[in-house]
Formats: structure tokens, sequence, C-alpha cells
């Protein structure tokens, strides 16, 4: 029967019988042409039953005909598989509530063992090594608490799998008296995916595949998987990336639509991309970044006006080459953002936008979207407007040129004289909005970023250098802040749906761990339960220059919660704004894009319905914690390769994290970290503390603080775990009192200050070759 005469025999039906009472049927009606019963009508019924009800006879109440009866099921499946139904084993729908069943997903541990994380954050289950046979991490299950294990806590027992999360893992392969098999290079996945002996014959034994897994794991048998591809051996150059985006399912190869889409965008801008722009050519904008960089999405030009300054901050329309629902936006969608690993960019969008057509190279034309501020000279914007415009820049500046020309103005290339006045605009405006940051109370951490050397030769490291951030760097950064605050104002004033950048600030139980911790040392953050930035910015100066400063300073900065992407407009902490959000680059990160997408439909009194902005969000911040995950595997095993001659070899160094088996230890020399397992630590036991961030002997009262120097010996380096294990190399110094000075510990090199949103490296650029860090918020 046609969909047609599906929809005829409904209507013959007409509108009396049960089906027609669903209360989001006018929903339902809106998204698909043939509506079915809604999921929550569903679940009403099913309720409504008192117990378990059989499939077809809720079919057969609902009016579901032969033709509807396929996407009926695929509907009861995929609320099985959300978890909000149960199919029991003679088919009958079932309440997980009822049934006493969760519905959440598996984390899995090196050891063997895993944990169920529910969805409804009613408390985590451990799953013993026995539970985890059948699943790897990831997978989504129903569960049910069977009850404490011996170190009392709750454990849960696997009743359903939901759905798989892995289809294709990569690894190294292993072969043994016949029998070959494929470690995964995710250490979650603790299982070994076995490999048929009529596979992989012309593969190398430790050499590193992608397999795809045929045959997922059971109770009683093993995952089963195929080789798909052999990527080679695990210390050839580059293989730690290819590792990482395998096991990270980076999207690292563009499809061929969306390169050839991208092959057919010109080669500059034409006559009739002018239309609507305003023409900002004679402004002498120009670019400032690192040395390294390729692409070029934001460009400034400032101006005094009367006491205060005229600041344009003009940005790659990315949204006038990549449409809605284009191959090219599908892609960027799925990547979310440019991920930056040491010599190696994956680019949000193909070389031919990214490093192209909508970089804002030098000396051609471009179209842009301007964002133009007036500024007082208190540092507030008094009135901003936005528009699209045609630019050329000037130049193409970094970093440590406009330095250099700040200092010393000598270093101005005579063909670039005419834009110092313009630099030093810029400066002008700088520190304005320095002392506008300071008044507002925005968080200041002060950290040391670094940068690896690399031998060309053989694409390692050859050392790890201290990453000096100058003025420069924090010019554009304040450029940056203060357009992205027009934007999300622009869109807050018309009441336009956006994605917004959210800091909350510290939760109650991490509020109270800082206060218990703080007060040892004399200090109080101010606020009580509700903290400002500014009580965290006032604590912060009052520490400083301290000996304890470091261990004070992380100690606050592990207290405040991760910047997300939301619709829900809950303010940015750290940065004291109550409302902010992306808009400066949207060539390397889709938020960006989403809200010149959103300023572009205001200006012409339209709305921009991408979807369901909270999934949008979700999924960005989803693929920003990928793109981290990934970039912090490449960097770990680099120094793990690193540190493979430095075995036996002491170096001195600061307790950077205290666990529950040992302290981590990050060395002042080469700045790399590795573990002090607690065995190490001395001949007593050592009982760690959370709450104070240490380990303290029972019967010699050592004590090993986030913070105190040591001085230790490189033990072991294991590249296969990227893991560095140090023991004491001599007796540590005594611990000081609580709020006594601390002699000998180093002062913290002064950076940039990084966006304390996300609590890392601001986000960076995409670039064809290495990229230096580009830091703006």
């Amino acid at each position: 029967m046609s969909e047609k005469k599906s929809a005829k025999n409904s209507k013959a039906r007409g509108q009396k019988g049960l089906r027609w009472q669903d209360p989001f049927l006018q929903r339902e009606r809106d998204k698909y042409d043939y509506p079915l019963p809604s999921r929550e009508f569903i679940l009403q019924l099913v309720e409504e039953a008192g117990g378990p009800l059989p499939a077809d006879d809720l079919a057969f109440r609902l009016d579901i005909d032969v033709d509807e009866s396929e996407s009926f099921n695929r509907r009861l499946a995929a609320m099985q598989r959300d978890g909000q139904l149960v199919i029991n084993r003679r088919g009958d729908l079932c309440l997980p509530d009822k049934i006493e069943l969760k519905a959440g997903r598996v984390e899995g541990h090196a050891d063997g063992f895993g944990f169920f994380i529910p969805d409804d954050a009613s408390g985590d289950m451990f799953l013993s090594e026995k539970e985890m046979h059948q699943v790897l991490h990831g997978d989504r299950v129903m569960c049910r608490e069977r009850g404490l294990d011996r170190r009392g806590r709750k454990e849960g027992k696997i009743v359903e799998v939901l759905d798989r999360a892995n289809s294709r893992v990569v690894g190294r392969l292993y072969r043994e008296h016949g029998h070959q098999w494929v470690v995964a290079e995710n250490k979650r996945i603790n299982q070994d995916i076995i490999i048929p002996p009529t596979e992989s014959l012309k593969v190398g034994f430790g050499q590193v595949v992608t397999v795809d897994i045929v045959e997922q794991p059971t109770k009683h048998a093993p995952a089963m998987g195929r080789i798909v591809d052999v990527l080679g051996n695990y210390a050839d150059p580059g293989m730690e990336i290819e590792i990482a985006l395998r096991k990270h399912d980076l999207p690292f190869e563009f499809p061929k639509e969306v390169a050839a889409q991208a092959k057919k965008l010109p080669k500059g801008v034409l006559k009739r991309d002018l239309e609507g722009r305003e023409d900002v050519r004679d402004l002498a904008l120009v670019t400032i970044d690192g040395e390294d960089s390729r692409d070029f999405d934001d460009a400034v030009y400032c101006e005094p006006l009367g006491r205060g300054f005229k600041l344009w901050v003009a940005i790659a329309d990315v949204s006038h080459y990549v449409q809605p629902g284009s191959p090219l936006d599908k892609e960027a969608y799925e990547r979310g953002n440019s991920v930056y690993f040491p010599r190696r960019v994956i680019p949000m969008l193909p070389e031919e936008l990214s490093n192209g057509l909508c970089s804002l190279n030098p000396k051609v034309d471009r179209a842009c979207m301007v964002c133009e501020m007036e500024i007082a000279g208190t540092g507030t914007i008094k009135k901003y407007r936005f528009f699209p415009a045609v630019m050329h820049s000037k130049a193409r500046l970094t970093y440590t040129q406009v330095w250099d020309w700040l200092n010393d103005a000598k270093k101005v290339p005579k063909d670039q004289a005419d834009l110092l006045p313009h630099v030093e605009n810029l400066y002008k405006l700088f520190k304005v909005l320095l002392k506008a940051r300071g008044k507002r109370g925005a968080i200041d951490f002060e950290t040391l970023e670094t940068k690896m050397v690399f031998d060309d030769a053989s694409g390692k490291i050859e050392k790890i250098v201290p990453y000096a951030r100058n003025d420069a760097h924090r010019l554009i950064e304040e450029c940056m802040l203060a357009a992205n605050v027009c934007a999300s104002e622009f869109l807050k004033k018309r009441k336009h749906p956006a994605l917004y950048r959210i800091h909350e600030g510290p939760t109650l139980v991490k509020l109270k761990a800082l206060h218990e911790f703080m007060a040892e040392f004399g200090f109080v953050l101010a606020g009580g339960d509700d903290p400002h930035a500014k009580d965290y910015a006032d604590l912060l100066a009052k520490i400083k220059g301290r000996p304890d400063e470091q261990l004070l300073q992380t100690v606050m900065l592990r207290s405040l919660q991760q910047a997300v992407y939301s619709p829900e407009n809950v303010g940015h902490f750290g940065l004291a704004y109550e409302s902010y959000t992306h808009f400066t680059s949207p060539i390397r990160r889709y938020p960006d894009l989403l809200v010149h997408r959103a300023i572009r439909a205001c200006l012409v009194g339209e709305t921009y319905r991408p979807g369901n902005w909270q999934q949008i969000g979700e999924h960005c911040s989803m693929t920003e914690r990928r793109a981290d995950e990934a970039t912090r595997d490449v960097v770990s095993w680099l120094k793990c390769y690193y540190m493979r001659d430095k075995l036996g070899e002491e170096f001195d160094g600061v307790i950077s994290a205290v666990t529950s088996f040992g302290i981590f230890v990050a060395l002042d020399e080469v700045f790399v970290e590795g573990l002090v397992h607690v065995s190490e630590l001395g001949q007593d036991y050592f009982h760690y503390d959370g709450a104070r961030h240490q380990m303290l002997g029972e019967r010699t009262g050592k004590r090993f603080r986030l913070g105190d120097r040591v001085r230790i010996k490189v033990a072991q380096v294991e590249l296969e775990s990227s893991k560095i294990d140090f023991v004491m190399a001599e007796e540590p110094a005594p611990a000081p009192k609580p709020g006594a000075p601390k002699p000998g510990a180093p002062k913290p090199a002064k950076a940039g200050k990084a966006e304390p949103a996300k609590i890392t490296a601001p986000a960076k650029k995409a670039a064809k070759k290495p990229a230096a860090k580009k830091s703006k918020p």
C-alpha cells in the first residue's frame, strides 16, 4: 500500500479514535507528512496499562495499519535505545522505572572493570570485570542495581545493551601460538579484539591497524574484528596523530562532495559579492597573528574619538560562502572546530576557504562582517553596529612585530611606517580596556605556556621551551572580547536565539572545598556561597607574590567549571560578563558561524533557524572536548618519546596533582609531567587527603602537597600507555605550616591571559602548515 493510500485510510478512520487524542499530534504533523503517535503519548499509554503492554496490542489500539507498522516499530526501538522503554523477552513494552532499570552509558577502565553512568545522574554504579565482558567503553545499556560491593559502592548488573558506541577501533596487532588480536589504543577499551587467522597475514607484529568490529562482545564471546587499514609502525613520524584521529573519531578527510563544492568557489571577491556591503577598503585594517599562522579571520583598526576610541573589528564573512544545509555546512557542523596538533592542523573548512577565499589575506579584497564600536575613555562600549562589508587588509603583522614596534619605533620598516600610528592607537585602547577588565573583576590566572621545537628529520621533539606572550597578544584578545560582547548583546536585545559561550560559577561542593582549603592559609574568598568573579580576582591579587602562589592559584582554578555552548544565556563567570558569545573565529569554530548567520538574519528582519539550538550547543561542546582530548594524547606521546633517552636523570619539579595512587610532578627544565607512585614516596603508609590536596605519611608525618617542590629521577617511560614514571631522588624539603611562606618556590612566568572559561589554552586557528597558537577568547 502506498503512503498516499495509507494517509487516505487514516483520514477514513476519522479523528475520533484513541490515536487522535495525542496531545502532541499537531507537533508531529508539523514535523512529518505522515505523523505517528508521539513518544509522550506512547509512554502515557504504557503507564496507564498498569503492567507490561504487548506491542501488538498497543499498535491495534492506536490504529497502526500495515504500511505504518515498520515506522512504528522503529519508533519503539528508538525509544528503547534512548532508555524510555524496555521491550522484554515476550515483546511486551515496559517502563524502566517499574522494573527498576536505568538507562545510561558505560565508562570503561584500563584495569578491566568499569562504571555505569545513568542518564538521570542518580549516581554511578560499579561494573565488575565480568559485567564488562559484554560491552565496550561508551556503549549505552539498561542497568539494574544489584547491591553494594565489598568497598561499599553501588554495583550494577547490565540487563540489556541498547546501542553500541564502537564500530571501528584503532590499535596494535599481536600474534601468539596461532592466535592474533588487536589491543585498542583507547585504554578504556580493555577487551582484546580477536582477528580470525585468515586476516592480516601481511600485517607485521605490533603494527598499528584500524579494525572494523564485525561481532560485538557478549557474555560468552569476545569482540571479533576485520582489519581495514594498516597505518604502520608505532614509532613512525606522525603516527601519534594518525592514532589520535581514529581513536577520537575525528573527521580528517573531506568527503568528495565537500571537496567538489570547495573547488567550485571563486578565488576572490566577485562583483555580485559586493551587493549590500559597505566599502571599508580605505580603512587601515591589519591582521595580527602568530608567525606560523596561515588563515586570518580577524582584522582590526582603531582611531581616537574625543576622549575615547573608535574600533573596527572585521571578521571573515564565512556565512556568505557556506550556506545552511550545504555539504560544506554539514561537514563543518560534524567537525565543530579545527583541531590543532603539533606540526599539523585538521581544519574545519577546506583549504580553499580557510587559507584562501575567507582568510583576510593582505593586499586583497575580502568579504567581511564588521563590528564598529565607540568606546569611552573608561573602556565602556557606548555604541556599536554590525554590517556586512568589503575590506582590503593593509598588512599581515605578527605579535612579535607589533611588540617590537611598540618598544622601538626604529624597527618599523619604511614601507610600513604609516601603520605605526594605528598600532599605537590600538595599544592605547588596549590599556583602557585592560583597566576596565580589572574594574569589571574578570579573573586573570597566570599560566606558563610552552612550545615544542621539533627536529625536522625525525619529526620528534628536540626541546620544549617556555612560550612568551606579550601585550600584542593581549591587545588582540581585548579587541576580540569587545566584539564578542557586542555580538551577544545584539542578539540578546533582539531576542534572537543563539549559542552563548557560558561559564557557570563554581558548584557548592567545589566551593566548600575551596573555602576550607583557603582557610588553612588564612584567606577568605568573599561572596559566601555565591561569589562573583571579582571575588576571585581580589583573592588572586592578595596571594600574588607569595611563595605558595602557584599552589593557591591552582586550587582556585580547579574550583571552576568548564565553559560550554548553550542557548541558555547564564553569563560568563570567568570573564565577568552577563552575556557573551563567540563571533570572531568563524573559520575555525562552528558556533561563530551560527552567530554570524543569526546577526545577518537580524539585520534583514528575519530569524535564523538551524534546528534544535540545545542539541547544537551540546554537539559543539563535545567536538571542542574531543579536540582537546586528542591534542592531549598527541602531546603526551611526544613528550614520552622525548623522555626515552633521559632514564636515570634527575630533575627538579613541582607537584602538579595529588591522587590516591601517587603524585604528579611537572619538571622545571623540560616541562614534562610524570607520576611518582605512592609506593615510591617512602617507607611509610601514605594517606590521600583530597580536600587538602596532599599525601600524608602515617608514621613519619611527611607531607607531599600540591605545589611542593621535589627532586625526582626518571625511572620508566612507556610509549604504549604514554606514561612517565618517576621515583624520589632525595628527601623533599619539609612542608611549610599553613599560611607560612615557603622558601624556594618559583614564581610562575607571567603570561597572557587566556579565557578562564575553558581552563585550557584558547581556541586556535586553522592553518595548512604548523600554526602558532592564536590566543583569542
